[in-house]
């Protein structure tokens, strides 16, 4: 299984500035500027589908984790839920 991941850490927030923006990056902006921590994981199942899980958590013990088969979906469906 091949896994990868994004987050809002320093370290993974470092980006080249000439490269455009995605949607799924501004939804992630938001959220944390919102206050959220967030992360994304993409693996390859067992079937060769790809699945990604993104997770959005605060220090209120507030929580969501969502599940789709594209990145974007996943950011839009964490935005929807807070």
């Amino acid at each position: 299984m091949a896994v990868s991941g994004v987050g809002n850490t320093p370290m993974a927030r470092a980006t080249n500035s000439s490269t455009p923006v995605k949607y799924w990056e501004i939804i992630a902006d938001n959220l944390s500027r919102a206050g959220w921590s967030w992360g994304c994981v993409s693996a390859v199942g067992s079937h060769g589908r790809t699945i990604f899980v993104a997770d959005a958590h605060r220090d209120d013990r507030k929580r969501f984790v969502v599940r789709a088969d594209e990145k974007l979906a996943a950011f839009v469906e964490l935005e929807s839920a807070n």
